[in-house]
């Protein structure tokens, strides 16, 4: 499980280090492709295997499960460490998170998150005050 919140620069080449414990988890060979909400999903070879097998379940006849895969399987690709652990970050994906800097990694259960700082901060920000009623609604009947 992913979990915990790491800040790292991203250089020139669009190269960025993931901490150790990630780089572990996710195994030699990994996936990035766009997220949600303006940042990049990364997921181990495994995890990726098991979200495709459950994407291949959405109906092609629907247009929004064919617009979803599009945007969500056309920039996957995947990825492997430099001997400095760092990932470089194909540039459309670069471009997509808008990470030119300063990024956020953060472990999100089954995958990792890559933000740009700017848009992390305004996410949070923008969201901090609903997490309680977010929880309630989310969790409303289940025993936790």
């Amino acid at each position: 499980m992913f979990m915990g919140e790491f800040h790292h620069n991203i250089d020139d080449k669009a190269r960025l280090v993931l901490p150790s414990k990630f780089r572990y988890e996710l195994g030699e060979t990994f996936v990035v492709t766009r997220g949600l909400e303006g940042c990049l999903f990364v997921y181990s070879k495994t995890e990726w295997e098991n979200l495709v097998n459950k994407l291949k379940k959405l109906p092609f006849t629907k247009k929004d499960a064919r617009a979803f895969l599009r945007f969500f399987l056309s920039g996957a690709a995947e990825c492997t460490f430099d001997k400095q652990g760092r990932v470089a970050i194909p540039s459309p994906l670069a471009s997509y998170a808008n990470l030119k800097k300063e990024c956020v990694v953060i472990g999100v259960n089954d995958r990792l998150e890559i933000w740009s700082l700017e848009a992390f901060d305004k996410f949070f920000s923008e969201n901090e005050e609903n997490m309680s009623d977010l929880a309630e609604s989310l969790f409303d009947g289940m025993e936790v």
